[in-house]
């Protein structure tokens, strides 16, 4: 028999879903979406069941813990007449599948996590192939692990401090949130080369999720260092951009993982990282991609992008 599947449930899980021949499933009770990116950043768990009434469900799309969640587990919403327009939003964001509640019984639910294991291992193991994130040119999640890995091999025999830093940007992710896609894609290409140009040549820049980059510091000089890097990224990625003929504006949550006193191995990093992100202060400005009024001083490696 298989090991049950660890899953993490927001809201009410339908009766007889843990002993589904889908399954089996470990169901671990969250009473909350904060609850749920708390155990998320201790990893742990296969899906993501997200059982919300429909005013509950808007959150989803702009809940910060999103981003780390559909890249280390399948994620299902189950919510009553599901809005076609969130759906695709949600979709897009990295939601596997979301299901009418009125409709759909344990059985349904069920199958559905099956699936989106599935196709998230498929997935996991195409990223795997290509590792590279190809709307930035930058490594992906997968490259990036084996950096980290690689690295930590290494200080294994040279000990050194080393840091991995999450940069998110608020409201990337979200359409309602932010400007049209081609403007968001444009800032988000715009926003890696700024990041990279900001470095080290040692130094390796991610990209993460839709609004998230990492970046690896690959030794440091004190084993703090790493807070005083993201202070520096948090200044300098908060000049305007120039994007279609406006400046704009972002807001970043930054999360540092320091290597040892975090973790030891790539994805406890990663995970810590994230979950610093997410609960952190926001920096630079206090809204995401805001029109600015007569701005001046956009980096030089910040080409013209007209959308």
């Amino acid at each position: 028999m298989n090991p049950p599947l660890r899953l993490l449930a927001v809201g009410p899980a339908p009766d007889g879903l843990a002993a589904s021949p889908w399954g089996p499933f470990d169901v671990r009770p969250c009473a909350s979406l904060e609850v749920a990116a708390e155990r998320l950043a201790h990893g742990g768990c296969d899906a993501l069941l997200l059982c919300l009434p429909p005013r509950d469900v808007e959150r989803v799309a702009t809940w910060p813990a999103l981003s780390q969640a559909v890249l280390d587990t399948a994620v299902v919403v189950v919510t009553e007449r599901p809005d076609p327009a969130l759906a695709t939003l949600l979709l897009a964001r990295g939601v596997q599948d979301l299901l009418d509640g009125a409709r759909s019984d344990a059985e349904d639910v069920a199958r559905a996590l099956h699936l989106a294991l599935g196709r998230r291992r498929l997935e996991r193991d195409a990223r795997g192939a290509g590792a590279t994130d190809l709307s930035t040119g930058l490594p992906d999640q997968v490259q990036l692990l084996e950096h980290v890995n690689h690295l930590l091999a290494l200080r294994e025999r040279e000990p050194a401090p080393m840091a991995l830093l999450v940069v998110r940007v608020e409201g990337l992710a979200g359409e309602e949130t932010g400007p049209e896609d081609a403007t968001a894609a444009a800032l988000r290409r715009k926003l890696a080369v700024r990041l990279r140009a900001s470095l080290r040549a040692s130094d390796v820049v991610a990209s993460v999720g839709r609004d998230a980059f990492a970046v690896l510091l690959a030794r440091l000089g004190e084993p703090d260092a790493g807070a005083g890097v993201a202070a520096k990224l948090a200044r300098t990625m908060a000049r305007p951009l120039r994007v279609g003929g406006h400046d704009w504006s972002v807001a970043l949550r930054i999360g540092v993982a320091q290597y040892p006193a975090h973790g030891r191995d790539a994805q406890s990093l990663l995970r810590r990282a994230f979950a610093q992100a997410v609960g952190s202060v926001v920096a630079a400005d206090a809204g995401f991609a805001r029109l600015v009024e007569g701005a001046r001083g956009a980096a030089a490696n910040d080409e013209a992008v007209e959308g």
